[in-house]
């Protein structure tokens, strides 16, 4: 017990155990929902429902929200998965005592400045991108990656390719090479 209760409480999981947990997940959700992870979805469902309840011939002519709306309560497994991941971490953070909060990183104030607005500012644009461009590619990270990359899907396998090269090249446009200095 006291093994097990050291792995809980530990800052950092090995990245091993981690990705065992995930697949063991996977086969879960495929085996009893019939489904793979996947989280975005629940946003765009969230967002027709909130968007049906004052025009509900609008959602109902769209034939993006209809496909996503038709017969499906808005809360089911895949919005208890996205509320379950913030409780887990919440969770997470108490068990190892992780108080750590950081409003500006320091690479960030380094290029960027200290204004925690700007900071948070460029945190939602780049969640609304990230939103944007999950739906667009038909999934996100959680479903690509996770789920397709689980499936050998080729299509999963050249977007989770994609993201890594666009995410090393975004950061050095960004940070340039002397930003590793500033970590």
């Amino acid at each position: 017990m006291n093994i097990c209760w050291k792995w809980l409480t530990a800052p950092r999981w090995s990245p091993y155990v981690a990705g065992v947990g995930i697949g063991v997940l996977s086969w879960l959700t495929f085996g009893l929902m019939g489904r793979g992870l996947g989280t975005s979805t629940t946003f765009v469902r969230v967002a027709g429902t909130l968007e049906g309840a004052v025009a509900r011939e609008h959602v109902e002519a769209n034939p993006y929200y209809a496909n996503l709306l038709v017969d499906r309560p808005i809360v089911e497994w895949q919005f208890a998965l996205v509320i379950f991941l913030l409780l887990g971490a919440f969770i997470a953070a108490r068990l190892s005592g992780s108080t750590f909060v950081e409003h500006v990183p320091k690479l960030w104030a380094w290029r960027f400045g200290p204004s925690r607005t700007l900071r948070y500012a460029a945190a939602f644009l780049g969640g609304l991108v990230l939103v944007f461009g999950a739906r667009m590619a038909g999934g996100c990270t959680s479903g690509h990656a996770i789920t397709g990359g689980l499936q050998l899907a080729v299509s999963s396998w050249s977007f989770l390719i994609a993201m890594f090269i666009s995410g090393i090249a975004v950061t050095f446009l960004i940070f340039g090479r002397e930003g590793r200095a500033h970590v």
